[in-house]
């Protein structure tokens, strides 16, 4: 399963490894398809690939932690 996402990272999770921690912990895929980042905000055009509840608990993740996400077009 596919799902695409924009996620916008606020200042304070710039840094911080999430995209390792979705491989990690939930065994999805992220594919950056576009990003841009400052030293202020970053927002990256993401695609994950894997189980479907796995992608969904990777999700409830990033919202968890403070990530703002707007769920795109799926291409399964």
């Amino acid at each position: 399963m596919q799902r695409r996402l924009m996620c916008t990272f606020p200042e304070r999770l710039i840094k911080q490894p999430l995209l390792f921690t979705l491989v990690n912990r939930f065994k999805v895929v992220p594919n950056i398809r576009g990003a841009s980042v400052t030293d202020t905000i970053a927002i990256l055009s993401l695609q994950l690939e894997g189980d479907g509840d796995k992608i969904e608990e990777a999700i409830q993740y990033l919202l968890e932690e403070g990530v703002q996400v707007e769920f795109l077009e799926d291409n399964e």
